[in-house]
């Protein structure tokens, strides 16, 4: 065999280490804290999966866990006694989870809702619609039928206002994963500090983050530092 040619099975072997060192590399350690939604003490034994890579791990005594995680991963997490749940991880720093006990009834409120992960939001949104709905459609009477109990009623009154503070919350976090933090610094030189209070004051519409490309993000976002700095002299 000549010297110059070189086995094509080693070169595939060597571009399938190639990428396993590279996926190693990438990996990162996620930290995170395991709460009770109700009363914000921290959970032991919660079993934490990734969904993509199959990895597990619990959490400890005082709720904190270790995982190999990146942007973009699903966790599951699980214990007896509490509704198994799954979170998106879009944002980087420690990860603050609540879960909720199984079969519990919960009273809204913004700061309460701030802690659900999404897929309890989409959840609670689901429920707060049915509950909060005035009509229903009556196969046996052909057509729609206006519910007074509905239309007046607490229960609904409330699941009705629920649903705002639910939606707004989940607009929120479909705007912040794009308008994110990380974004933010790269573009301005606002500190950790600074940077909640310049993501409140410039946040973009929903119907503005889900239409524009990248490049003008950025352009908006250094458009919002510079009249962010002119209204701090």
């Amino acid at each position: 065999m000549s010297s110059s040619r070189f086995p094509f099975y080693r070169f595939f072997g060597f571009i399938i280490l190639l990428a396993s060192l590279c996926n190693h590399v990438s990996a990162q350690q996620l930290t995170g804290i395991v709460y009770d939604l109700e009363n914000s003490q921290p959970l032991s034994a919660v079993n934490i999966q990734n969904l993509k890579t199959f990895k597990n791990t619990t959490s400890d005594k005082d709720g904190k866990f270790l995982i190999e995680a990146n942007m973009g991963d699903k966790l599951s997490l699980a214990l007896p006694g509490y509704i198994t749940d799954t979170i998106f991880l879009y944002q980087e720093g420690v990860q603050r989870v609540y879960m909720m006990r199984d079969d519990k009834t919960i009273v809204l409120s913004e700061a309460l809702v701030s802690r659900l992960t999404d897929s309890r939001l989409d959840d609670e949104i689901v429920k707060a619609k049915r509950q909060g709905q005035v009509a229903d459609a009556n196969i046996y009477s052909g057509g729609i039928r206006i519910s007074p109990s509905r239309l007046f009623g607490k229960k609904a009154k409330t699941a009705r206002s629920n649903l705002d503070i639910l939606l707004l919350e989940k607009n929120n976090r479909i705007i912040d994963r794009r308008f994110s933090d990380k974004l933010i610094a790269s573009l301005t030189p606002l500190g950790s500090s600074e940077i909640p209070l310049f993501r409140e004051q410039f946040r973009p519409s929903l119907e503005f983050i889900q239409t524009v490309n990248d490049e003008t993000l950025k352009i908006y976002i250094m458009d919002s530092y510079a009249k962010y700095k002119k209204n701090k002299k």
